[in-house]
């Protein structure tokens, strides 16, 4: 079983780990610890069996919601962990007034645009050469929320 909560500042040993696991480039424990202080962030972890498995963050910025990262430790891939914190990602996000979202993906990331459309997502254009490790370009992609107030249809 799958839990989803907050990220704290106990998590990031293991978050810092799964970062290394699944990037290029990956975030620094500081970036991480200021996240945690930001205002205007969301970050929560996936837990199964009191282990942190994944993580998933995004910047609210007025109506918008800009996912700032999603990774799941590889032994956890493929178990649906990053769907369910897109999910409750975007249903804390929809509290905070978020109505529309923004990710940023690389195109040879297959298993994510999979996810992405799955979910919703909508290629709406690229930023040429955004990732500086591989100069690979990024998809920009956007999912709009129902505005109800129940929040249907997330």
């Amino acid at each position: 079983m799958v839990k989803i909560r907050p990220m704290d500042y106990d998590d990031l040993d293991r978050i810092i780990e799964i970062e290394n696991l699944s990037f290029p480039t990956p975030w620094s424990r500081y970036a991480f610890t200021c996240e945690l202080g930001n205002d205007f962030a969301i970050y929560l972890v996936a837990e199964v069996g009191g282990l942190v498995v994944g993580y998933s963050g995004m910047w609210v910025i007025l109506d918008e919601g800009h996912i700032t990262n999603v990774a799941v430790h590889p032994e956890h891939r493929g178990k649906q962990i990053a769907e369910s914190l897109l999910l409750e990602l975007i249903k804390a996000g929809v509290v905070r007034g978020v109505r529309r979202v923004t990710l940023e993906v690389r195109p040879s990331n297959r298993a994510a645009l999979n996810l992405y459309n799955r979910l919703g997502f909508v290629s709406a254009g690229r930023r040429k050469g955004y990732y500086s490790d591989t100069g690979e370009d990024a998809i920009i992609m956007w999912r709009h929320l129902d505005p109800s107030p129940r929040g249907e249809g997330l």
